[in-house]
This record gives C-alpha cells, sequence and structure tokens, in this order.
C-alpha cells in the first residue's frame, strides 16, 4: 500500500458519524432494529439526500422502504414539488413507514407508499418518469435493474444500497444467494455501455450507476 493511502484512523466511522439523524429518523430507526428492517445507515442516508439535492430528482422510487429511514432522508433531498414511490413487500415495513412520515409531518402529497410483491409493482410504474432509483433487497435483483433502466430518465442516476454486502460481496468464497445476486448485478451494469458506474464503501456497499441514454 502507498505509505501516504495508509490506514490511520476508522474511516467508516468518521464518515458514518458526519451525518446527523433528526428525532424521527432515530425513532424509525429503533423501530426498524426492531423488525430487523434493511435501513440504510446514516452515511448512505446523508448521500442519499445529497445525490438527490444534486441532480434536483423530483420524481423518485426507493424499493425497499424498511422503516422509513432511507425514505426520511430522501424527502429532505426532494424539492417542495417532488414526490417520493417507496415499495416494500412487507405490511409491517410500511405501517411502521407511514406512521413515522405522520409524525414528521410530512404532506400526503409529498409520497405514496406501495406494498406488493417487487418486481410487479415496479412493472406497473411508468417508462423514463423518474430521475432517481434506490435499491435495497437482493431478491430479483437483475430484474430490478433491468427495470429502472426503463424506468429512468436519460441521465437519472440508479442506486443500489447495500450492494457489497458490508463485504462479503468482494470475498469470492462467500457464495449465499444474496451475495452472487449482488456480485452479478455489479457485473451486469460494470458490462453495459448504456451505464457509467462506480462503487464506494460507505455503508454495507453503495453502487451509482448513470443512464447514459
Amino acid at each position: 500500500m502507498n505509505e501516504g493511502l495508509s490506514a490511520r484512523g476508522d474511516m467508516s466511522a468518521y464518515s458514518e458519524n458526519f451525518a446527523h439523524e433528526d428525532y424521527f429518523m432515530q425513532q424509525a430507526r429503533s423501530h426498524g432494529l426492531e423488525i430487523a428492517a434493511p435501513d440504510p445507515t446514516p452515511g448512505v442516508g446523508n448521500f442519499l439526500k445529497f445525490a438527490t439535492k444534486l441532480v434536483n430528482a423530483k420524481s423518485v422510487v426507493e424499493i425497499g422502504t424498511g422503516s422509513g429511514v432511507g425514505g426520511l432522508w430522501l424527502l429532505q433531498g426532494i424539492p417542495s414539488d417532488g414526490v417520493l414511490t417507496t415499495i416494500d413487500s412487507e405490511r409491517e415495513h410500511s405501517k411502521i413507514a407511514r406512521n413515522i412520515f405522520e409524525e414528521a409531518g410530512i404532506a400526503p402529497t409529498k409520497y405514496r407508499i406501495i406494498t406488493g410483491k417487487l418486481i410487479e409493482v415496479i412493472g406497473k410504474l411508468a417508462d423514463k418518469s423518474y430521475e432517481m432509483i434506490i435499491i435495497r433487497p437482493a431478491l430479483d435483483l437483475f430484474d430490478m435493474v433491468q427495470e429502472s433502466y426503463r424506468l429512468l430518465k436519460p441521465g437519472g442516476l440508479l442506486i443500489i444500497d447495500q450492494v457489497l454486502s458490508g463485504g462479503k460481496v468482494a470475498d469470492p468464497t462467500q457464495r449465499d444467494p444474496e451475495s452472487i445476486s449482488r456480485r452479478d448485478a455489479i457485473k451486469v451494469i460494470k458490462e453495459d455501455e448504456r451505464w457509467t458506474a462506480t462503487v464506494i464503501p460507505i455503508g454495507a456497499g453503495l453502487l451509482i450507476a448513470n443512464k447514459l441514454t
């Protein structure tokens, strides 16, 4: 390793502590821990807010609502005339997220929460209608990536949260279904000329892909 780049501290912890979660995010995270919801880390949540503001995303799809932590971060970045569509297969997740959005005083016109089989719900969304899509679940990830290309406007962003499974994806000896699914998704996007992409080790790993055409 280059001596100038050698590790001198816990960069991950420093990055995560850079972001501040408000009361409602903390409450949502607490509820999520009780039901093992796949919520983003504070560092990832803050990145989502940053990216949303950066591209001025008014139409955002979040696949994997969890307890609503990710949605709260995204809603801080979406402009006043924008809408978050957040989808989850678990009714309990959707209920918790809806409750926390209401407690946080977020106007119902700012979001819609949809519960159902993910790939079926995504298949009903309109072509080229969204500036940003976030995916968390590993199940059907390949199909969700293909659907995301259809849904995104040219220049739109696809963000896959937890794409490195906290490091398991980088270990070729890990052959569990989730690691294989995420590893394959990274390979597909990397080799598809319709995307330009990068992977960054925030939280459990993020893949950010820009739809070129």
